[in-house]
């Protein structure tokens, strides 16, 4: 079956506008590049939902049968203030604040991204090289497009010439910018640059006194900048021409179009066959700023411990949040969104626990289970469809609470195949976990307390006090916790 999926992916690329049938380089393994975070900062909710779609986009690929070689680097250099080429280096920079080196900073901060990448479930890339070590192969690309009269040096850094570049090429295609509005709306350099025009940007950028992260090179210390340490690491591990690039839709201009043309400047070809790019998260309505403390932490979602909703939600619930939405969608997050999505989660683990309960015969089924799989991966072969994926098990889930009232027919070939679609797609595609994380201690103590308050009530029914028999029971139902009594004890489920 997934053999046959595989060959009617449908995937929106960038560059072309358009959702295009996924055809990849090679028939079974596919290269995928998804440009990672700057480590500088604890993880930043709004990128996590761009890793957590990218690992959706990585599981679905698996699941059809494809080898993927997922390459997603991690920044540690060469990223300045406003990601221009001006300013000072975002790692030196917090290294000051901080009072620490800059590769303790970038090791405090990768640890706090795998933490949190961890916790989400996602499932860590193939590769995860790192900016300053691939120093090596960031100058010799360098060297290359100098050779290709592509670049130029002033002053111990260099630079990508746009406009020379342009004359022969597209800069800017992907992002939709044309160089001539760039160029109007550009203030005069005034000779207060090395570049030869505003448009152009650095390879290599010369390390003043006052930088504390510098390499030699050819051109004197310096660093590299951070357009070409992407083209350098996606070419190493995935060559000249790959698959799939990703990254955030804000990283469309200058990022990737720098990017592509770096690569065209290398090799003539653009990197990707397919650019894909996550739409941002918004906060309460408004875009996530701390300038405006409209921010929040993943951590500070887990732990409840913010201003802006009423409870803790686990990653569980706030990664199905994130696929209520396409990832191209821009995405809302507040209280209510995520009540709203703890519940329906819920609804969905409850529903697939019922599945083992239903009655079976040999009769046919009364729910087409056949055709509900394929619309399934239909939804997933559409861009990775997930809000009509998520809709899919939510029509599915009615199938399964009507047969578990009522007498309708369930086939045990179809019982079996409605179980293990719906763990597919819940685990192994969006990547939820069927035991999500909780603290041991206080479940261990959770467990004790509804132990004692059902030996209470089971006194109370000895006793024949009713009254507080059913008081007992009524609360524990009001937070999730329902008793299944028999003649002597009473038992309980988690319910919510």
């Amino acid at each position: 079956m997934k053999s046959d999926f595989n060959k009617n992916l449908k995937i929106y690329n960038s560059l072309s506008g358009k959702k295009e049938l996924f055809v990849p380089i090679n028939k079974k393994k596919i290269g995928m590049y998804v440009c990672g975070p700057t480590v500088y900062n604890n993880a930043h909710l709004g990128n996590c939902r761009t890793f957590i779609s990218f690992d959706l986009i990585n599981r679905y690929l698996i699941h059809l049968g494809f080898k993927v070689r997922y390459v997603r680097n991690l920044t540690d250099v060469g990223h300045l203030e406003n990601d221009d080429d001006d300013g000072e280096d975002k790692i030196s920079k917090k290294a000051k604040v901080e009072k620490l080196e800059p590769m303790e900073i970038v090791q405090k901060y990768s640890i706090d991204f795998h933490k949190v990448m961890e916790r989400f479930n996602t499932l860590p890339p193939s590769i995860e090289p790192t900016a300053t070590g691939h120093i090596i192969e960031q100058i010799d690309c360098i060297e290359q497009i100098i050779k290709s009269g592509y670049a130029y040096e002033k002053n111990d850094s260099v630079y990508f010439d746009v406009l020379k570049f342009n004359k022969k090429n597209n800069y800017g295609r992907l992002s939709g910018r044309k160089l001539e509005n760039m160029m109007n709306n550009s203030r005069s350099l005034d000779g207060t640059t090395d570049k030869k025009n505003p448009q152009d940007f650095a390879l290599w950028k010369k390390a003043e006194e006052s930088h504390i992260m510098f390499w030699n090179s050819p051109w004197g210390k310096g660093f590299p900048g951070w357009h070409l340490e992407c083209t350098a690491m996606s070419k190493k591990y995935l060559g000249d021409y790959f698959d799939i690039h990703g990254g955030g839709m804000d990283l469309k201009f200058p990022h990737h179009d720098c990017e592509i043309a770096q690569s065209e400047a290398l090799s003539n070809k653009n990197p990707a066959k397919y650019w894909m790019h996550t739409n941002m998260l918004t906060l309460n309505g408004k875009k996530m700023s701390k300038s405006i403390d409209n921010f929040i932490l993943p951590s500070e979602i887990f732990s409840g411990n913010n201003k802006f909703f009423e409870k803790q939600f686990s990653p569980n619930v706030v990664k199905f949040f994130m696929y209520q939405a396409h990832y191209r969608s821009v995405l809302d997050i507040s209280n209510d969104s995520l009540i709203a999505s703890e519940k329906g989660l819920n609804k969905l683990f409850n529903g697939l626990n019922l599945i083992p309960e239903l009655d079976c015969n040999e009769k046919p089924s009364d729910f087409d289970i056949e055709s509900w799989i394929n619309n399934c991966y239909l939804k997933m072969n559409d861009d990775f469809n997930t809000p009509m994926l998520i809709a899919e098990l939510f029509d599915c889930l009615s199938f399964i609470n009507n047969v578990k009232k009522s007498s309708k027919n369930l086939n045990i070939i179809d019982k079996e195949k409605l179980e293990s679609t719906f763990k597919i797609f819940l685990f192994d595609v969006l990547g939820l976990v069927d035991k999500p994380e909780s603290n041991n201690a206080e479940d261990k103590i959770s467990s004790e307390l509804i132990g004692l308050l059902i030996k209470l009530r089971n006194q109370s029914r000895e006793n024949k006090d009713f009254k507080l028999s059913d008081q007992i029971r009524d609360d524990l139902m009001n937070i999730g916790i329902q008793l299944n009594d028999d003649k002597k004890e009473s038992y309980y489920k988690k319910i919510k």
